[in-house]
């Protein structure tokens, strides 16, 4: 694919801060904004190969460069922190620049462009392009806000590169150090300070933005739902409560390589059926302890079709409804000493905002369900860090997610910028 963004001449008078189509439909808004990224680490000739949008590629680069186009489209102030993630601010009169924004004061919203492999088009996405359409439709009706709000697009949410998830935000509110971060390395050898180089991010300024996370008087994230829960239900909208406490664990198995065809079974050291039979361990202790834990990476040494693996590599993602629940499978599965690799506690969102949402929810005719989710999100890590947050959560079609068949209707996603919106309104008026 070609990892460019359009322009601002082939945008033309379909910028999204353009008045004179305020008559446009905004499902007809929210479509084309998907269909602006959609070739984008993806190949819409086969739908089933999904999207492959890393941090600090290529693909990431067109991203974030959409991202500046369609903020600067509304009229909003760029800024990037220290973490590289990238805000667009929406200022009231008496604000000079991003840097006046006084303590505790901003209202922000968005979510991230990046993908898991082969993942959907609507997680991250969706919160992002709803965020800036909700800007463009209080515009439209001529709001002018008091107080400031912005957008955010997060960097290197998923994890997929490097390993660990929500990296941007965890660099942003100091969870992760620069030092934990810089050196971690991709499948390939490139470390993150490499990446970022090459993006064009001086990495000895990597860390975290003491001063832009204390501007922040409340973050919303919205998201698609990651489950099917809203469905059963009959809501398009839900408010999320919390996340359950998840967290990541490397775990090693030793053996020797040796011939396949000619090496007796009883002389073997196959460092596959530890893993083999670790999966399986770690399949029974979450059924014991009512907690889901994936085995979802694996990797074999020497990696040959005819060759016993010598040595096998196994990533663990372990959730639960507590921090108990995450414990209990951890110590069932003690003898595989595995090693942490990221850990976040239970996550409670700040009631206030959730009433606000709620509220907002009503306005547009939704009632929404109050659910607790069990994805991380960066909205959770900025809760953690002492953010007033919370998340709205826009109906799944199939309860499918970090898969090319995730979906949502259009319907549903007009709602959540609608809601959206009227979040933003009753925070900044």
């Amino acid at each position: 694919m070609n990892a460019s963004v359009r322009g601002d001449e082939q945008l033309g008078d379909e910028q999204l801060g353009d008045e004179q189509r305020g008559d446009e439909q905004l499902g007809d808004k929210i479509t084309r904004c998907f269909a602006e990224i959609d070739d984008i680490g993806h190949d819409p000739s086969d739908p089933d190969s999904g999207y492959n949008r890393f941090a600090w590629t290529d693909e990431d680069a067109a991203l974030r460069s959409w991202f500046r186009v369609r903020c600067e489209a509304l009229g909003l102030v760029m800024e990037q922190d220290s973490a590289g993630n990238l805000w667009g601010w929406w200022l009231p009169k008496d604000v000079a620049s991003p840097s006046r924004i006084p303590p505790r004061s901003a209202v922000t919203s968005g979510s991230h462009l990046d993908s898991v492999p082969h993942g959907g088009a609507y997680d991250g996405p969706l919160g992002v392009i709803s965020a800036l359409l909700a800007i463009a439709e209080l515009r439209r009706r001529g709001f002018r806000p008091t107080r400031s709000i912005g957008v955010v697009c997060f960097s290197d949410e998923e994890g997929a590169r490097f390993g660990k998830a929500c990296l941007g935000s965890r660099t942003l509110t100091g969870a992760h150090s620069a030092d934990q971060v810089l050196g971690l390395r991709d499948s390939a050898g490139v470390t993150v300070a490499e990446a970022l180089g090459a993006q064009g991010v001086v990495p000895e300024g990597y860390g975290p933005d003491r001063e832009l996370l204390e501007r922040l008087a409340a973050h919303v994230e919205l998201h698609v739902e990651q489950g099917y829960a809203l469905a059963p239900a009959r809501a398009p909208l839900g408010v999320a409560t919390g996340i359950w406490p998840h967290g990541r664990w490397h775990v090693t198995f030793a053996g020797e390589a040796n011939h396949a065809g000619t090496t007796p079974l009883a002389m073997r050291r196959d460092a596959s059926i530890g893993l083999a039979h670790f999966v399986l361990d770690a399949r029974r202790a979450a059924e014991e302890h009512r907690a889901v834990a994936t085995v979802g990476r694996i990797l074999l040494t020497p990696n040959g079709v005819n060759v016993i693996p010598s040595h096998a590599d196994a990533w663990l993602d372990v959730r639960a409804a507590h921090d108990d629940g995450v414990d209990a499978v951890l110590t069932q599965l003690g003898s595989y000493e595995p090693q942490p690799e990221s850990r976040t506690p239970a996550t409670v969102f700040d009631g206030g905002t959730a009433d606000r949402l709620v509220a907002a929810c009503r306005k547009v005719g939704v009632a929404p369900v109050r659910l607790p989710t069990a994805a991380g999100h960066d909205a959770g890590i900025l809760a953690n860090a002492g953010v007033p947050t919370g998340m709205l959560f826009v109906r799944s079609v199939n309860g499918a997610s970090h898969t090319p068949h995730e979906q949502a209707e259009i319907g549903d996603c007009i709602l959540g910028v609608l809601a959206l919106s009227g979040y933003l309104e009753d925070c900044a008026r």
